[in-house]
């Protein structure tokens, strides 16, 4: 079990105050599309995540705003400020693809620089885009963080951070070399996911790229087999996930799955989408969405 050594130590831990229920409301065009209205039971950690920003300097395609996405991190980033965090977790594919590897590493230094704004204690899931170009050596050493899966432990939960950006022959993505359908959590990282699990009894906490509660493109392909080690250490409460862009929600053998909305989509602020997390060392989690993300609470 890695415990703290898979990535940068940047900051303090954060508690909540005491407090009473939230409340999600729905609003306007322009505001957020949740606020909490009171903080819960003091005992639990906050934690703040967005996903899929695709940051590039280049002309919108689709529905995707590339250059959009710094002032969207921007307001993201004012909110986890304003909430005295414990840390804050980018889901994957902070920076889309680039021709050259001088130009993408110039687009995560650019996204990244207003990204260390939100929290002193960061926490970076590659996702397929961020190693496009780049090797996982070159991200990893750009944002500062050790490994690309390890585990680490707050306010009396365990988190865990996995990498499936693994072609189906064990190769690591990189300078060009995979395909986005191809992403396999290879049989040391399961191996590892596997004591690491059976190493503790907190509740437990996952962040993913690839989708862990589907099958077809969007979905890691070994996914049943690791949704199998999860619920059999009998400690995961929930996992967070993104690459498909949309909102989504399952529960499969006992595990909450909540996939996040794409920041990258759509042009304007009342097209964002973020999240901060409230959860406790039961495993009861409160989700609330901003923007376009969608809010949740499960006991």
């Amino acid at each position: 079990m890695m415990g703290n050594r898979g990535y940068r130590r940047i900051g303090r831990r954060a508690f909540l105050g005491r407090g009473g229920a939230l409340v999600l409301a729905a609003t306007a065009a322009g505001e957020a599309r949740a606020r909490a209205t009171d903080e819960p039971a003091g005992d639990a950690v906050r934690f703040g995540m967005v996903t899929d920003l695709h940051y590039a300097d280049k002309e919108p395609a689709g529905t995707r705003h590339y250059r959009e996405t710094p002032a969207k991190l921007a307001e993201a980033v004012a909110r986890f400020r304003d909430a005295d965090l414990a840390f804050v977790v980018e889901l994957g594919d902070l920076i889309d693809a680039a021709d050259s590897v001088e130009t993408e590493a110039r687009w995560l230094e650019t996204i990244d620089a207003e990204f260390t704004r939100a929290s002193r204690e960061r926490h970076y899931v590659l996702g397929n885009h961020c190693v496009d170009t780049l090797t996982k050596d070159e991200f990893l050493g750009a944002v500062g963080q050790g490994r690309s899966y390890y585990s680490f432990d707050r306010g009396g939960l365990h988190f865990v951070v996995l990498d499936a950006c693994f072609r189906e022959d064990g190769r690591p993505y990189g300078r060009k070399n995979a395909h986005w359908t191809d992403a396999n959590i290879p049989a040391e990282e399961v191996e590892w996911l596997r004591a690491d699990l059976a190493a503790g009894e907190e509740k437990t906490i996952v962040f993913a790229h690839q989708r862990l509660d589907v099958e077809g493109s969007y979905a890691v392909n070994n996914a049943e087999e690791i949704r199998r080690v999860l619920e059999g250490s009998g400690r995961v409460a929930a996992v967070f996930q993104g690459h498909s862009h949309r909102n989504d929600y399952r529960e499969v053998g006992g595990i909450h799955y909540a996939t996040l909305v794409g920041m990258i989509e759509g042009s304007g602020a009342e097209n964002n989408g973020y999240a901060v997390v409230s959860a406790r060392p039961d495993g009861s989690l409160v989700v609330t969405g901003f923007r376009t993300q969608a809010s949740h609470r499960w006991a």
